[in-house]
């Protein structure tokens, strides 16, 4: 099994997108810099990256089972807004992913980065892989569940809630959507439920981005995952696309990334998102 097209986003050889040592100039001046920026030049530069993320602000959540998450907020300029929960890659919760959340909030939604891995973010495949396959799953779901009802009584928000995630995040946007409602679900090549039983509890419409050179995430598991769906009755709900490359193309840091893909599978899931939560 190739644990990193399954949960990591980038393959090992690849140089993980890690935090970025402290800016050389003053935070306000690279901030301001980056509006005339695009968002992957941004994810693509490790520097960039910690300057959009510094823009988001830390929050976090006791649980009742007594522990406390925490995430990353970003707000847009006019509220109240729609909601979408970020999970990220097998990396944990890293400056690239709290940029994505500035991202989408820049697209005019409350966006919170989610952690699942207790604060840890790895530096080597070896650390990612480790750290992943210590998430509880239990507690992983507690700590989705717990920040969807979060985001739904955020006073931000218009109670309207999405979900999307990457490699391992992928995985759990489609987990978290069975385990508590949610208007619509966005998956980049995660890992797919083959069942059908679970899927009966989605309550939104699901899309999905995945790659023809996927080694893991491929065709035989979409398709598995497609046939659950039917069979649970959500046939209809189900959108899937399909990009030439390979896994984790959307990520610029990596070595698979895949520019015009990435731009278009952004595009489709805005035109997503807007249709079922701004809509």
């Amino acid at each position: 099994m190739r644990d990193e097209a399954l949960h990591g986003g980038v393959a090992a050889t690849d140089p993980p997108p890690t935090s970025a040592p402290m800016m050389p100039m003053g935070r306000r001046a690279m901030v301001k810099g980056l509006a005339g920026v695009s968002f992957a030049a941004i994810l693509a530069d490790p520097v960039l990256a910690r300057a959009a993320a510094e823009e988001t602000d830390e929050v976090s959540l006791t649980l009742p089972s007594g522990r406390t998450v925490s995430a990353a907020l970003a707000l847009p300029e006019t509220l109240p807004a729609p909601t979408v929960m970020l999970i990220h890659e097998w990396w944990g919760l890293n400056d690239q992913i709290k940029a994505a959340a500035r991202e989408y909030a820049q697209a005019g939604y409350v966006a919170l980065a989610i952690d699942l891995m207790g604060g840890a973010v790895a530096s080597t495949p070896d650390a990612a892989r480790a750290q992943m396959q210590a998430v509880d799953a239990a507690e992983a779901t507690e700590t989705c569940a717990a920040w969807m009802d979060w985001l739904r009584s955020h006073e931000a928000g218009t109670g309207r809630l999405g979900t999307v995630g990457w490699c391992f995040g992928g995985a759990w946007s489609l987990n978290a959507s069975v385990a508590a409602p949610v208007d619509a679900t966005v998956i980049y090549y995660g890992r797919l439920i083959q069942e059908a039983e679970p899927l009966k509890a989605l309550q939104g419409p699901v899309l999905g981005h995945f790659a023809t050179q996927d080694g893991f995430i491929d065709q035989a598991m979409v398709k598995g995952f497609q046939a659950a769906m039917a069979e649970a009755g959500k046939a209809d709900s189900l959108t899937l696309h399909w990009y030439e490359a390979d896994h984790a193309f959307a990520n610029p840091s990596g070595s698979r990334y895949d520019e015009d893909d990435a731009r278009l599978a952004w595009e489709r899931t805005m035109a997503f998102f807007d249709a079922h939560l701004k809509g």
